[in-house]
């Protein structure tokens, strides 16, 4: 007979060793040579995402006055500068959502990982990937300066650019994923050198990132290789607009997360400490980034309900699968607010809200931050209904969607990386943080230029206003009775120009004034790398791990399940638009414009 065991037994502890719960330090990099090497070409990543930012920043104002009615786009200076609303708009989305943020990125993922390892990699190799990528963009700006690659940032053909455009592009993304290959293998030798170790957090949440991209850049890839380039080479004499598409979104929707994730890691990892709290779980932090790994790629098809030849039962499938990635969101909100909540009781603060008047209020670095999460909670809410095959053809197409991008992308995703920068850019550099107080003042205007735009723009949206369109420049009888009760949203609209004018060229003066400064600092003793104590920690050996630990540890054959569930979502449509497949010329239509010659008759 089984004896139960009585309910007062204590459940079996985990032995964790007496330091796990302290705060990382990175290991000592006694090479002084190599480690400013590392730190410099961090540093020109760095700056040169800032640099596209600061001149897309510049053009957004432009966007955001459209929207409010005003057409800025005749104006002769700027018609000089700019052939069309839609030169500017390409500009502003290339440059903002493409080009920004993977120098950002492939910057502060290969530094954390190869900091937190304290390994040694090939600084050859390191340089030669930047200067791959930024060969990359030159090449693909020049057609995109000269008004011969206006395709806006997704490139739908059968609208046709300037060869040098896709070639720049595909340099770009097989950099950044010349880096991926490079952190993982790091890791891989890690790994080897360190056998029953947990990997630690931030490598972990880093070498996961970079396993996602490698699975979701496939789709570009694809498309880059096997549909654009034979097609503007002359090697094909059409291309199939919905297999493009669907490549594209393939990549589309989880690159999403590409730009998300680096954010979730300073959150995770570096905010409690900036605050004053610690981080709640690194078990629970783990399983986020492996649902993530798993689930944000096989998401896409919800970006093309309205395109036939995909059934509605993948679309279905897709639209669920895009609803659990809600998940992984939701848990990062749990542990990220009650690491704020440990930061201010650790501060005196009490009470429901009361704790809330307790943070660091006057911290640019935390603030920013903070302002960024508060915005994704919109983000986060707008894409469920995006993605809702009931919904989505309500505001498919409409104003609503750069209202729901730019409080993800532009503000959870962007503001972080300015936030990350006040403190980053000092510890690459040993250089001070340049007037603190207008750092301050730009987070604050970026958030709440932000969220005027949002609203003015999903309000726009709701109203049936399309986007990418030149609604400014449509007369204005016809505009009110197409558009009725549009004018508070489209004031919300220009204000947010105004406003997000005002908090970029207070932003982009603190970081230039700051990497214009004298360094004056040892950096690694002024601004080490602000690693955060954990209240529930995942252990350093994986004998003594939870068994969530050791569930999440072997991301390589997590890897190989991603690679198989995007095969399996993803295979059966695109054999179907395989076999039916219908080419059809491109045309470039701003060349046709400006030469009134037809498409057909240039083909």
């Amino acid at each position: 007979m089984t004896v139960s065991p009585p309910y007062d037994t204590p459940a079996p502890q985990r032995t964790l060793e007496p330091d796990a719960y302290r705060a990382r330090v990175a290991p000592a990099i006694g090479d002084a040579a190599y480690l400013a090497s590392l730190k410099k070409v961090t540093q020109y990543y760095v700056v040169t995402a800032f640099i596209a930012l600061f001149i897309g920043v510049l053009l957004g104002p432009l966007q955001a006055f459209n929207y409010a009615g005003i057409n800025v786009y005749e104006n002769p200076i700027l018609k000089a500068l700019l052939k069309s609303y839609y030169q500017g708009l390409s500009l502003h989305g290339v440059l903002n959502a493409l080009v920004f943020t993977q120098f950002f990125i492939s910057g502060w993922l290969l530094y954390l990982p190869t900091r937190d390892m304290g390994a040694r990699i090939n600084m050859k190799f390191a340089w030669g990937t930047y200067i791959m990528m930024t060969a990359g963009l030159l090449i693909a700006a020049v057609p995109l300066l000269l008004n011969k690659a206006t395709l806006l940032y997704t490139f739908y053909p059968p609208m046709e650019g300037h060869w040098a455009f896709y070639v720049g592009a595909t340099i770009m993304v097989a950099a950044s994923l010349l880096v991926a290959g490079q952190v993982v293998l790091t890791w891989v030798g890690w790994k080897k050198q360190n056998p029953g170790q947990v990997t630690p957090l931030v490598t972990f949440m880093s070498v996961s990132l970079w396993m996602m991209w490698l699975v979701c850049s496939l789709g570009l890839v694809a498309e880059a290789l096997l549909v654009l380039l034979p097609w503007v080479f002359g090697l094909r004499p059409g291309v199939d607009p919905l297999i493009a598409k669907t490549l594209f979104w393939w990549t589309g929707h989880a690159i999403v997360y590409f730009w998300l994730l680096p954010a979730y890691i300073s959150w995770y990892a570096f905010l409690p400490k900036q605050a004053g709290g610690r981080i709640v779980s690194e078990p629970l932090a783990r399983l986020t980034f492996v649902m993530f790994l798993l689930n944000s790629t096989p998401v896409g098809i919800h970006h093309q309900y309205a395109d036939p030849n995909i059934s509605n039962t993948w679309k279905m499938i897709h639209m669920f699968l895009t609803f659990l990635v809600a998940i992984p969101s939701l848990l990062t909100a749990f542990s990220i607010a009650g690491s704020l909540e440990d930061a201010a009781r650790a501060r005196g603060g009490r009470g429901l809200f009361g704790m809330l008047t307790h943070l660091p209020w006057k911290d640019p670095v935390v603030v920013g931050q903070i302002l960024a999460m508060v915005s994704f909670i919109g983000g986060g809410a707008g894409g469920i209904i995006t993605a809702s095959f009931a919904f989505s053809p309500v505001i498919h197409n409409t104003a609503w969607i750069p209202g729901h991008f730019h409080i993800t992308v532009g503000t959870a995703v962007t503001q972080t990386f300015m936030a990350i920068a006040f403190w980053l850019v000092p510890h690459l550099t040993g250089k001070r943080l340049v007037a603190p107080k207008v750092a301050l003042a730009s987070m604050w205007l970026w958030f709440t230029g932000m969220m005027f735009f949002a609203v003015g723009m999903h309000w726009e949206g709701l109203l049936g206003v399309p986007r990418r369109a030149l609604i400014s420049a449509v007369a204005l009888p016809i505009y009110k009775e197409g558009y009725m009760h549009s004018q508070i949203p489209m004031a919300l609209t220009g204000i947010s120009g105004v406003i997000l004018l005002l908090a970029g060229l207070s932003f982009f003066y603190v970081l230039f004034a700051t990497l214009l400064s004298p360094r004056v600092d040892d950096a690694e003793a002024a601004t080490p790398l602000p690693y955060s104590e954990t209240i529930s920690p995942a252990g350093r050996s994986l004998r003594g791990a939870s068994p969530l630990v050791r569930a999440t540890e072997p991301l390589l054959a997590l890897w190989v399940v991603a690679f198989a569930l995007v095969a399996l979502m993803y295979g059966p449509v695109l054999m179907r638009l395989t076999q039916n497949a219908s080419l059809v010329p491109g045309c470039n239509y701003y060349t046709t414009v400006q030469s009134e010659v037809g498409c057909n008759e240039q083909r």
